[in-house]
């Protein structure tokens, strides 16, 4: 598995259209579906350091995409 950067990962939900909506001890970003359905992901302020697997799996079920749906997003 490829190794991704909180960096990364905060590209990828600007992408989707989340918003940061809370920075404290964590970050928490947020995204309404056109179904009326609130996402939300908590990221830590670590930048540029990587997420591990859980983690990551666990990011990625938040924010509603799978690992294929992040790589194209973090590629464009």
């Amino acid at each position: 598995m490829a190794i991704y950067t909180y960096d990364d990962m905060r590209f990828v939900l600007k992408r989707l259209g989340f918003n940061k909506i809370r920075s404290q001890k964590h970050e928490t970003w947020e995204r309404i579906t056109d179904a009326g359905t609130v996402l939300q992901v908590r990221l830590s302020h670590k930048g540029k350091r990587d997420i591990s697997k859980g983690t990551f799996n666990e990011m990625l079920k938040q924010a509603g995409i799978d690992k294929k749906m992040f790589r194209d997003l973090l590629k464009k």
